[in-house]
C-alpha cells in the first residue's frame, strides 16, 4: 500500500524513467561550466521510494493508489488524434482519469463520457492528485464563522504543501533532466565520435543535433534554480525569475525540434543492421543508462519543452498573489508558454512545406517562382467563379496560402488533374465585401460576390460563391491570411533556403518513386480486439504511436481540415 505522504512524490514520469535502473545509491556528478563537480545523491534527484523506481514500479504504484480508491489524474502534454473507437483521442492540456495502468506503453483511462486506452507517453501525472474543496459557506453564524476560519486556515497550510510539491517535482526533474542529458552527449555521441568507420559527421549531426548546446544550457538554468530554491521552506521559493531570465536560451529547443524527425529517420535506417543496435545497447549499458532505447532518450528534450508550461501552470495555481513569486509565475508562464508555442509552429510549419511542394509538383504547366519562395501554409481552398473584364465567367479551383492566392483549371476528363492558370500577390491586394446586386465598377449583377482590388494597379478581380455560407468562409480566410503573416513576423517565423530546397527535391524524388521527404507522423498501428478491462485478460496495442505533436493547452491554431480536400483534388501522379 502506498502511503499517502508518498503521493506526490513518485508522480513525476521524468523522475521515474530517468534514475538508475538498479535503484541504487551511487551519487550523480553534473560538470558545470567551470569544471567542478556537483554532487547530488540518488535522494536529491528523485526524492522517492526506491521500489517505485524499479521496472514496472511506476504502474504498480499507480494501480495501487487506483485499487484504494484513489482517483488518480493525467494532463495531456500533446494532441492524440485517433480514428480508433478503441483509442482515447483528447488535446493538449486535457485531464484524463487514469484508470488502469499495468501497461507500460499504453494506459486505460477516462475522458468526459468516453473510456478508451491512449498512450502513456503522451500524458504528465499530475503532482498534486487530491485538493481540499473550499468551503463555500455564507451563513453568518458564530460558530460557522469560526469553521470558515479553521477551514481557510488549513486550505492555506494545504495550498503550501501543494505548492511545496510543484517545486520539489520541478526540482527533482530538472536534476535527473541533467543526468539524462549527460547520458546523451557522454553515453551516446561520444562514444560515436570515437568510431569514425561506422558513423559520418553528417550522420552524427542528423541523429544528435545541438543536444550538447542544450546540455550547457540546461546546466546553468539548474544553477540558477538552486540559488532560487529555498531547502528549509521549498513553498517559498522563487523561481519564477529564472525562466524569465533564461526566456532567449530556450529557443535552441527549435532547431532540436525541428531536427528531431529527421534524426528518429537516421536512427531507424541505422538500426535495420544488428552491428548498430548492439553498438547502442553496449553505449547504454557502458554509461549505466536505464533500460530506454536511444530514440527515447533522443525524445526527453522535446518532451521536456512542452512540459515547462504544464508545470508552471500548476505552480501559479498554488501560488496566491501576496506572494513574492507570482507576477514572476505569471510572467513565466506566458513566456514559456511563447516559445513552446514557437517551435510548435516552426514544427508544424516544416511539415506543411513538404506537403505544398508535393503538392506544386503535381501540378500540371505550373510557371514562375516555387509557392515556397514566399509561402509555407495553406490557408483555404474551393472552388469560385472569376469574373473577367469582359464579364466572362471562368470556374476555377483557388488556393489560399499565405502571401499568395494560387488559381487552377480542372482538365475536363480527369477532374483530379489540375493546371496551373496564375496567382495574385495577397501582401499587394485590398479585400472588398459585396452585396448582392449590380456591381458599380464592373457594372455586372453579383451574388455571393466579392473582390480583391491591387493596390499599385488598381485592377480589380471579381469573384462570385457558389452560396453565402462559401462566401463568408473566403472571407474569413482572407482575414486569416493578413493575420497569420503578420504574427509569423512578429514571432520571427521563417524557413530556411536550404529546408525549402530540400523540400521541393524530395518533393521531384516522389513524384518518380518512393518518397524519401520528410517522414510523416506514422498512424497508431493494427490493434488487436481491445476487451474492457474489467475482464481478465486484456490485449494492449503493440507499441506507442509515434506520433509528433507539438502543441500546448492552448493551441493558437486549430488544426486544417483543408488538406483532406487538397490532397484528394491533386493526386501525386506517377
Amino acid at each position: 500500500m502506498v502511503a499517502r505522504g508518498e503521493i506526490a512524490r513518485f508522480w513525476s514520469l521524468e523522475s521515474l524513467h530517468l534514475v538508475s535502473s538498479d535503484g541504487g545509491t551511487e551519487p550523480s556528478a553534473l560538470v558545470d561550466d567551470n569544471g567542478s563537480e556537483e554532487d547530488f545523491s540518488y535522494e536529491d534527484l528523485c526524492q522517492a521510494n526506491p521500489r517505485y523506481l524499479q521496472p514496472g514500479g511506476e504502474q504498480l504504484a499507480i494501480n495501487e493508489l487506483i485499487s484504494d480508491g484513489n482517483v488518480v489524474c493525467a494532463e495531456a502534454l500533446w494532441d492524440h488524434v485517433t480514428m480508433d473507437d478503441q483509442e482515447l483521442g483528447f488535446k493538449a492540456g486535457d485531464v484524463i482519469q487514469v484508470l488502469e495502468a499495468s501497461n507500460k506503453d499504453w494506459w486505460w483511462g477516462r475522458s468526459e463520457d468516453k473510456e478508451a486506452w491512449f498512450p502513456a507517453s503522451f500524458v504528465r501525472l499530475r503532482v498534486n492528485q487530491e485538493e481540499l474543496a473550499e468551503n463555500s459557506s455564507s451563513t453568518p453564524s458564530e460558530e460557522q464563522d469560526e469553521e470558515a476560519s479553521q477551514s481557510r486556515h488549513r486550505h492555506g497550510e494545504n495550498k503550501q504543501q501543494m505548492r511545496t510539491n510543484v517545486i520539489r517535482e520541478i526540482m527533482d526533474t530538472e536534476r535527473v533532466y541533467i543526468k539524462h542529458l549527460r547520458d546523451i552527449c557522454e553515453g551516446y555521441l561520444r562514444q560515436c565520435r570515437k568510431h569514425t568507420g561506422m558513423f559520418t559527421v553528417a550522420q552524427l549531426a542528423t541523429i544528435f543535433g545541438n543536444i550538447e548546446d542544450i546540455y550547457k544550457f540546461q546546466r546553468k538554468f539548474l544553477k540558477d534554480l538552486e540559488k532560487q530554491y529555498n531547502k528549509e521552506e521549498p513553498h517559498l521559493s522563487e523561481i519564477g525569475s529564472c525562466f524569465l531570465q533564461n526566456q532567449e536560451g530556450f529557443a535552441i529547443y527549435s532547431e532540436y525540434c525541428n531536427n528531431h524527425p529527421g534524426a528518429c529517420l537516421e536512427l531507424a535506417n541505422l538500426m535495420k543492421q544488428g552491428k548498430y543496435r548492439h553498438f547502442f545497447e553496449a553505449c547504454r549499458l557502458l554509461q549505466q543508462m536505464i533500460d530506454i532505447a536511444i530514440d527515447g532518450f533522443l525524445l526527453t528534450p522535446v518532451q521536456k519543452i512542452c512540459k515547462y508550461p504544464l508545470q508552471l501552470a500548476e505552480l501559479l495555481k498554488y501560488t496566491t498573489q501576496e506572494h513574492g513569486d507570482y507576477s514572476n509565475v505569471k510572467a513565466a508562464y506566458e513566456a514559456m508558454k511563447n516559445v513552446a508555442c514557437l517551435i510548435n509552429e516552426r514544427k508544424r510549419k516544416l511539415e506543411s512545406i513538404d506537403k505544398i511542394a508535393r503538392w506544386q509538383v503535381s501540378i500540371v504547366g505550373w510557371e514562375g517562382l516555387d509557392i515556397l519562395d514566399r509561402s509555407s501554409e495553406l490557408i483555404h481552398s474551393g472552388e469560385l467563379t472569376k469574373i473577367t473584364k469582359q464579364g466572362k465567367s471562368q470556374q476555377r479551383m483557388f488556393f489560399l496560402f499565405d502571401h499568395q492566392l494560387v488559381s487552377c483549371k480542372k482538365d475536363l476528363l480527369r477532374r483530379d488533374m489540375l493546371y496551373y492558370k496564375g496567382r495574385l500577390d495577397m501582401d499587394e491586394m485590398e479585400l472588398v465585401d459585396l452585396g448582392d446586386g449590380r456591381d458599380k465598377d464592373c457594372n455586372l449583377s453579383v451574388k455571393n460576390a466579392f473582390k480583391l482590388v491591387s493596390r499599385t494597379t488598381d485592377e480589380v478581380y471579381l469573384f462570385c460563391a457558389k452560396k453565402q455560407e462559401d462566401k463568408a468562409r473566403w472571407l474569413q480566410a482572407c482575414a486569416d491570411e493578413r493575420r497569420r503573416v503578420q504574427e509569423d513576423q512578429e514571432m520571427g517565423m521563417e524557413i530556411s533556403e536550404n529546408q525549402k530546397k530540400l523540400a521541393m527535391l524530395n518533393a521531384q524524388k516522389a513524384g518518380h518513386g518512393k518518397s524519401k521527404g520528410y517522414n510523416r507522423c506514422p498512424v497508431a498501428p493494427p490493434h488487436q480486439s481491445l476487451h474492457p478491462i474489467h475482464q481478465r485478460h486484456i490485449t494492449m496495442p503493440t507499441s506507442v504511436p509515434q506520433q509528433q505533436v507539438f502543441g500546448l493547452a492552448e493551441p493558437k491554431r486549430k488544426p486544417s481540415l483543408f488538406w483532406h480536400t487538397f490532397n484528394r483534388l491533386t493526386p501525386f501522379r506517377k
